[in-house]
């Protein structure tokens, strides 16, 4: 099959074995359009942002679509990333969820939405560690020279304040999930060190900046900082936001890299649905990443596939992660 080829999404391919490994999806969205207001998914929608147009998957996407894209693979847990919400519902979208997850057993564990640089953070912070499946925090702070690339207005992982609302995460035995650029990793690196208490998962491979001048360079320095981190993991993700027409000859040299750096113990698989849809069919994007890890040994891929995210959001599945399919 040719790199560029978009497989339908039918059995797994290199991805036989893993699909049959227990598998922890350490991010997936969810949202209920009716009930909940998301900024980013309402019309009009323009391609020039940094997804592109989501007009695709601008609907709303529950438990069971999320099975049914699942299905191929043993799927034992999920968790569920803040989704983009209007903030002012932050706090409506964790307890829509955890009906959900009372209801149906997904998602696992939930990371949550809080700004970190709002005066009220401490009040915010506990509000949302009241949830029992609530195990982080998510603020996306994406921030670049080129406004189209932007998430933020500017970059808030500089403000006094931003650092100071981070400071209070491990108070309520809160991880952060980190999605940034390179260019900022140097200083959330030292950020980080002083917080050695926070658990810290990098979203979406680090989000390379291909455009940019040396962005691969830049993108090797930020990880190396971030992974000498003993409290740092990455998850394996988010290929789309690499290029929105990846290849797996493009990616594959790039996941041999974070796996590299990281090492098999902080490496989590994850899919990113429905988000990553919009790049790639959800098959695929698993075959890559099933093909990545292949040569790694049963209790490696054991780890990145499940056993991680188990352990870092402190899901409690147990005996599950030992069924093989």
């Amino acid at each position: 099959m040719r790199d560029d080829a978009h497989p339908t999404e039918d059995a797994p391919r290199g991805g036989v074995a893993a699909a049959r490994l227990p598998f922890v999806d350490a991010h997936i969205h969810l949202w209920d359009l009716d009930r909940l207001r998301y900024p980013w998914l309402t019309p009009p929608f323009a391609d020039d942002g940094p997804n592109g147009s989501v007009a695709a998957i601008a609907r709303t996407f529950t438990v069971a679509d999320y099975r049914a894209q699942a299905a191929p693979w043993n799927m034992v847990g999920a968790v569920h990333i803040d989704a983009g919400a209007d903030p002012a519902q932050a706090l409506d979208e964790t307890r829509w969820l955890e009906t959900i997850a009372a209801a149906d057993g997904l998602p696992s564990a939930i990371v949550a939405f809080a700004p970190l640089q709002d005066p009220q953070v401490e009040r915010l912070l506990e509000a949302q560690a009241a949830h029992p499946r609530v195990r982080g925090i998510r603020q996306i702070v994406n921030w670049h020279p080129d406004a189209r690339r932007s998430y933020q207005p500017h970059d808030l992982t500089q403000s006094p304040a931003w650092q100071a609302g981070f400071a209070q995460l491990a108070r309520h035995r809160l991880s952060f999930d980190l999605q940034c650029y390179p260019a900022q990793m140097d200083g959330l690196a030292t950020l980080i060190a002083r917080h050695a208490d926070v658990t810290v998962v990098l979203n979406h491979l680090g989000m390379p900046v291909l455009s940019d001048p040396d962005g691969l360079g830049q993108w090797r320095a930020g990880l190396r900082l971030l992974a000498a981190l003993p409290n740092v993991a990455i998850k394996l993700s988010g290929l789309g936001f690499v290029d929105r027409h990846w290849t797996d000859t493009q990616v594959r040299p790039l996941l041999a890299e974070a796996i590299d750096l990281f090492g098999a113990a902080r490496c989590l698989i994850a899919s990113d649905t429905p988000t990553d849809t919009l790049f790639a069919p959800f098959d695929r994007c698993l075959n890559v990443l099933a093909d990545a890890t292949a040569s790694f040994s049963l209790d490696e891929r054991r780890a990145m596939w499940g056993g991680n995210a188990d352990r870092l959001y402190r899901l409690g599945l147990g005996s599950r992660l030992d069924i093989v399919s």
